[in-house]
């Protein structure tokens, strides 16, 4: 049974590519350009499945049972014909647990999400709440300058290794069935945004200190990459975390998977490199 892995050299399709190849399960990469099929293991087919393209998705989905996809473009109406066209048994989306929180009604983000869920009824979603890759963005401050600039520093989020995502998925490819793939997914931990900083710095050997921002010097920074909406909807969520259970921390990757998730810690190890040079 062929999976197809749509954005496979993203941070968390390339884990879920190379977790069903390892385990000898037949897999496809799905990507926008065949001219970085090279960064993709040997052995793994290469397509073009490009979503702003729904007439590259036909022949990507041919003889495919199984679908892995996030970053659905505004309209997912050409995805989901192309899928039930080819005959695929499930798709696995990527969403956010933002989802199920009961105050995001408004959220941008959540909204976003609830609104791709429903343009593919028969999906099974998978919902992590806190992306320890987020951490990401502070790389370049920090190799620059050995700084991080947030709000509302004690905000405490249980962030997830992309690593833990993608063994989510993966279950839920091979069985949608499996309880509880659906719900919140979180790392072990909450952890303040000092915290986070803190194992960042422990792992790339290196001081780091934070700046406060308000929240419209935090709004202000963010026009720089999104929209509004988006940045408002970001900064709510920060907002939250500085609640109590405001971001919870959930058992969800355990109770799938058997395992405890990887700590911040240890995601901040796997990414020392990227938070190294500079000052």
């Amino acid at each position: 049974m062929t999976t197809l892995v749509i954005g496979a050299r993203g941070s968390i399709g390339r884990h879920v590519l190379d977790q069903l190849h390892t385990a000898g399960d037949p897999v496809r990469a799905g990507v926008r350009h065949l001219s970085t099929a090279g960064e993709l293991p040997a052995g793994v087919p290469v397509v073009r499945a490009d979503l702003t393209r729904p007439e590259t998705l036909g022949p990507a989905l041919d003889g495919v049972r199984r679908v892995f996809v996030y970053a659905l473009p505004a309209d997912p109406a050409p995805f989901a014909a192309a899928v039930a066209a080819a005959g695929v048994e499930h798709v696995v989306l990527l969403s956010s647990g933002s989802v199920l929180l009961p105050w995001t009604a408004t959220n941008a983000i959540a909204r976003e999400h609830r609104e791709v869920e429903a343009a593919l009824p028969g999906c099974v979603p998978i919902r992590p709440l806190v992306l320890a890759n987020n951490a990401l963005a502070w790389a370049r401050s920090i190799r620059a300058e050995g700084v991080v600039r947030v709000a509302h520093p004690a905000a405490a989020t249980a962030p997830i290794h992309e690593r833990d995502i993608a063994a989510v998925a993966v279950a839920a490819l091979r069985d949608p069935s499996t309880p509880g793939v659906s719900d919140l997914l979180t790392g072990p931990d909450a952890l303040t945004r000092h915290e986070q900083v803190r194992a960042i710095a422990a792992a790339a050997g290196r001081p780091i200190r934070i700046e406060e921002l308000t929240p419209a010097a935090a709004r202000a920074a963010f026009a720089a990459f999104t929209d509004a909406a988006t940045a408002a909807a970001i900064l709510e969520f920060v907002r939250h975390a500085l609640e109590p259970g405001g971001s919870p921390v959930t058992g969800t990757f355990t109770r799938v998977t058997g395992r405890r998730p990887a700590s911040f810690a240890q995601w901040a190890r796997d990414h020392a490199a990227e938070f190294q040079g500079g000052v």
